[in-house]
């Protein structure tokens, strides 16, 4: 059972927890985009495992009709077991979410991984003409390579700062030129993009900017923010009238991922805190 200062990061351990989840969210104009907690399995049983996990998950989302989607790590469905593996698992659950109107994301990992998660994304893309979506790292030198080279393909981008300490060689380390390169990137999505844009951020700055693009080149985007950061600013902004989608953890590997999240934030710390001593 997940503890109570947990659950404002996890909606829970199973499926139906985290479907609930996205109903309470749906009913305040958010939506939800679900992720089973688990990566970097070399058991080609886990990552099988968890890929029957996901296209359940998305049967159960176009039954209850709700506004959600699924999100898959690829070290998840079996990248660390082999590259045919994740090829082969993340080329099911896409089926599966274009046979049931469910839109599949592929998150990124480590800069090692990104040249096979970007091969199978937009071979997968493309074949389904859209209903697939990737996330992209701005820390990353090469991202904007990667943007150019999916420019005209269907689907989505969703533009997050990066969490991974790259090596220097590969990424930018200072916070000013990944916000600089964040507003920069972003512009190009607008001007070049056209089946629409994701903001993977709370950041305000980065949010204000991504309204005033949409004002000027009219492109669709959504704001994506994490399941118990900024919660009523999530509220607010869908109010507004943005689409924004919380990305919801749940699975019973909660444990690390939690410990993530009081590690990144200081305010998670300060609130995990209280919970307790209350």
């Amino acid at each position: 059972m997940i503890p109570p200062v947990a659950s404002n990061f996890v909606a829970g351990e199973s499926a139906s927890e985290a479907l609930a989840h996205v109903e309470r969210l749906n009913g305040k104009g958010v939506a939800g985009i679900c992720n089973l907690l688990g990566e970097h399995y070399d058991d080609p049983a886990e990552a099988t495992g968890d890929t029957a996990e996901y296209l359940e998950l998305i049967e159960y989302i176009n039954e209850r009709d709700l506004e959600a989607c699924v999100s898959v790590k690829p070290s998840q469905i079996g990248l660390d077991v082999g590259d045919e593996v994740f090829e082969k698992n993340l080329e099911q659950i896409a089926q599966k979410g274009a046979d049931s109107n469910v839109f599949v994301w592929v998150d990124m990992e480590d800069y090692t991984t990104t040249d096979v998660t970007l091969d199978a994304f937009e071979s997968l893309v493309r074949a389904h003409d859209g209903g697939m979506g990737l996330c992209l790292q701005v820390n990353l030198n090469r991202t904007r390579e990667d943007l150019e080279r999916l420019a005209d393909a269907p689907g989505k981008i969703r533009l997050v700062k990066g969490a991974y300490n790259e090596p220097k060689d590969v990424s930018i380390r200072d916070k000013a030129r990944i916000d600089e390169r964040y507003r920069e990137l972003l512009e190009y999505m607008f001007e070049h993009f056209e089946d629409g844009i994701a903001v993977g951020s709370h950041d305000p700055a980065m949010i204000g900017h991504a309204r005033r693009l949409h004002e000027e080149y009219g492109t669709p985007y959504e704001v994506q923010m994490l399941m118990g950061v900024r919660d009523e600013r999530q509220y607010e902004l869908a109010a507004e009238g943005v689409t924004v989608y919380q990305y919801i953890p749940y699975g019973n590997k909660w444990l690390s991922y939690f410990y993530r999240r009081l590690r990144e934030r200081k305010g998670n710390v300060l609130f995990a805190l209280r919970a307790v001593l209350s």
